[in-house]
């Protein structure tokens, strides 16, 4: 057996609050598991429609309580968190050439927000 001691470094639990780079980072990464928790509850609302219009209703009153409006207003803002970090983060992860120089950063991030507002748009007409 070898006499050396493997070198274990300390890591504080709160190591990620200490610069506002990990904070962000953390926070956007944390803001993965409610939305998984908000889809869980529109699945569930799928599965109470396919039980029928009682079910239904009886899901959709569920959805009213303060509870779950206070739910979903967090779900929606970390949502919108996570949208908005992704859409600063994806000019480093493409490189489009466009004349043999890259695009410039600012293009890139636009023509997301355009192309998810036009989404939204879309989806807000097809539920209307």
């Amino acid at each position: 057996m070898s006499k050396r001691k493997p070198y274990i470094r300390d890591l504080p639990v709160d190591w990620w609050m200490k610069q506002l780079f990990y904070t962000k980072y953390m926070i956007r990464e944390g803001s993965s598991v409610l939305v998984t928790i908000y889809a869980l509850v529109l699945a569930w609302g799928l599965f109470r429609l396919s039980q029928g219009e009682v079910a239904f209703n009886a899901w959709l009153g569920s959805l009213q309580s303060p509870l779950a409006i206070i739910f979903h207003l967090c779900a929606f803002i970390l949502a919108l968190y996570h949208t908005i970090t992704w859409f600063s983060l994806s000019p480093k992860l493409v490189d489009i050439q466009v004349g043999g120089k890259g695009l410039d950063e600012r293009i890139i991030i636009a023509v997301e927000y355009i192309v998810f507002a036009i989404a939204t748009v879309i989806c807000f007409l097809v539920v209307i």
